[in-house]
């Protein structure tokens, strides 16, 4: 039964989210969504993005509202060797779910990202600024995104950076462990960027679905999300490691800044990686936290991950 939230403006609640264990998907499985809310997850082999006419088949078959494309090849140095995946994942599929919701009459939400800038201009970036990506990775998300807005209107691309989560593969649990490691750290500090958390990017998701679902119709197009102030990795870095010496883990006792030539990388990254939010806080009212309050939050369930210590026989 559809709610009368699904049903306005003729639009069901019917959501299928692409990817079930990635940083994103991972906060959406978990979120609190609005009543009445159909919200499926599929995952490969379920769903391939590399396998364009099953991908296809398969959200024909669900004819969803409203499809959250929340799958991507994101292993940015690996896509330097591998171009032909990272374009089939980040361009070709994205393109044919573009293809699909039109047919079906769906909405498509896609997460896009700041290497598709080539971070030379001084300034924050705005949505309409050119694209230059430096990478294969960013050449790739950038080619999706323009296929998704030459084949569906009904889409919302949203830009983010320097995403994080308590699970899977990120800057703040690689920080983690290095800090218990080693004794001294060189952390890059000549690029800036926003610390972004894969549960704001997940709430920011759930509140534009709301949106459409309600029969909203000026809210498509691209738009920048990322968490609130800049910092560089060193300034991450260093507010990571004060944050876990608070919680009683072992840090490194220095971290120094050290710059981008130090730490060459097989795929470039750009210098600027500010992304200006203003727009969906205009359209939608959305304002992501601090990046240092979501970082916090973020230590904390860690932490409450981690396995009690263990107890000597004998010991009070």
């Amino acid at each position: 039964m559809v709610s009368p939230v699904g049903q306005i403006a003729g639009m069901s609640s019917k959501i299928l989210v692409v990817g079930r264990t990635g940083q994103v998907a991972h906060e959406l499985r978990r979120a609190a969504w609005p009543a009445g809310f159909v919200v499926e997850f599929l995952e490969r082999p379920q769903i391939d993005l590399a396998r364009l006419d099953e991908a296809r088949d398969v959200v024909l078959s669900m004819r969803p509202s409203l499809v959250v494309n929340a799958a991507a090849y994101t292993a940015v140095d690996a896509a330097e060797a591998d171009r032909d995946t990272a374009f089939a994942v980040n361009r070709d599929g994205p393109a044919v779910l573009a293809d699909t919701c039109r047919e079906i009459g769906a909405a498509l939400i896609h997460y896009s990202t700041d290497y598709v800038f080539d971070g030379a201009q001084p300034g924050a970036y705005v949505e309409d600024d050119p694209v230059c990506p430096l990478s294969v990775y960013g050449a790739s998300k950038a080619e999706g995104d323009s296929a998704i807005g030459a084949r569906l209107d009904r889409h919302v691309i949203l830009r983010t950076s320097w995403v994080y989560s308590p699970v899977g593969h990120n800057f703040v649990k690689t920080m983690l462990r290095l800090g218990a490691e080693r004794d001294r750290l060189g952390i890059v500090d000549d690029q800036r960027g926003s610390p972004t958390a894969a549960a704001d990017i997940a709430a920011a998701t759930i509140a534009i679905c709301a949106a459409l679902a309600g029969g909203r119709e000026d809210g498509f197009g691209t738009f920048h999300f990322c968490g609130g102030g800049t910092t560089s990795w060193h300034g991450f870095a260093r507010a990571i490691f004060a944050g876990a010496a608070e919680r009683g883990l072992q840090t490194p006792r220095a971290v120094e800044p050290i710059a981008s030539e130090a730490y060459p990388t097989p795929a470039p990254r750009p210098r600027n990686s500010r992304l200006d939010c203003g727009k969906i806080a205009r359209v939608y009212g959305i304002i992501a936290p601090p990046w240092q309050e979501s970082l916090s939050g973020c230590l904390n369930e860690i932490v409450a991950a981690l396995p009690e210590p263990a107890v000597a026989e004998g010991a009070l």
